[in-house]
């Protein structure tokens, strides 16, 4: 284990990688990883002190550091996606994580980006992958999936940890893993918010002022449902929409109340059951999601903790 506050190992290679976990493996250490695409927040320092958590402090924790571009679509921020990466060592080194892995693009897609070039083997989400976000950006899964069975396939985690704040992307990671018989364990760790709600997010630092208190309106909106939610998913909507209709600035894509796995609801839902509630909008040119766990049917304190709720190891 690296100790918290001195520099974790940067590594740009497959082979440098390798090199790195060798000995760990050799001794039989867990490995915990975090793949993010840097900017890196409180948010992500939650994820990678889960890791280490999970891996104990004679496991080896390593974090991606990759902007992937297959998972941007041509009018999306890829060209402006912030690249800190000085900043993200300082951010691996607070929670003694082991080893950053920061390769180019040219390092994982050894044959040039499928859309590019003739490297046109990729994971295909199926048909999750074509509601909520990838309603809105199409393909957007395909890129996710593949760069993370990529990231996979070179650190190869005993154990790897997502955010809720991307719930459709965690189910569809853990989807993938269970499909594909990939021996990791999936873990989803709760969303990191501010004092007032927001939850931390790369893209909140391209909000001005005036949009980051407009922005407020979607942790709000989630939070006044799951107040409503001991009446029912009428009432947790409605609730919902109300919030929406006072909010400033907000540029709504989609509001949608689903089963914890993103199908549809029953029409009759029973009481006690387990639900989540995703919104999606812009506020200034900047797109924001969030989502929220409810109850429906059941008092908001009856709503799980997020370890109990989404802790996605491939389990029900």
């Amino acid at each position: 284990m690296t100790v918290p506050g001195s520099a974790p190992v940067l590594v740009g290679t497959r082979a440098e990688l390798a090199d790195e976990l060798a000995a760990a493996r050799a001794a039989g250490a867990r490995v915990g990883f975090v793949p993010t695409m840097g900017a890196l927040h409180e948010g992500h320092a939650a994820l990678m002190a889960e890791a280490r958590r999970r891996v104990g402090p004679e496991g080896r924790v390593v974090v991606s550091v990759f902007v992937n571009p297959l998972q941007f679509g041509p009018h999306e921020d890829l060209d402006r996606y912030p690249r800190t990466l000085p900043a993200d060592l300082e951010v691996c080194g607070a929670e003694g994580v082991d080893v950053v892995f920061a390769p180019a693009v040219e390092e994982v897609y050894p044959r040039g980006v499928p859309w590019e070039a003739g490297a046109d083997v990729t994971v295909e989400p199926g048909s999750l992958a074509t509601v909520l976000e990838g309603r809105t950006r199409p393909g957007h899964f395909r890129g996710v999936l593949t760069v993370v069975a990529k990231l996979f396939g070179l650190v190869r985690p005993d154990v790897a940890v997502f955010g809720q704040k991307d719930y459709q992307q965690l189910v569809l990671i853990r989807r993938m893993v269970a499909d594909l018989c990939l021996p990791i364990e999936i873990v989803g760790a709760e969303t990191v918010r501010e004092a007032d709600g927001l939850s931390l997010s790369s893209r909140n630092r391209y909000l001005d002022a005036v949009q980051r208190e407009q922005a407020r309106a979607l942790s709000r909106t989630l939070f006044a449902a799951r107040a409503a939610a001991v009446e029912g998913p009428v009432a947790a909507l409605h609730a919902a929409r109300a919030e929406l209709r006072a909010a400033e600035g907000v540029d709504l894509d989609y509001l949608e109340l689903t089963d914890v796995d993103l199908a549809a609801l029953p029409a009759d839902v029973p009481p006690g059951t387990e639900a989540r509630l995703l919104i999606a909008a812009k506020v200034g040119t900047t797109r924001l999601i969030d989502n929220l766990p409810l109850v429906l049917g059941a008092a908001p304190d009856a709503v799980p903790d997020a370890t109990d709720a989404t802790d996605l190891t491939g389990a029900r």
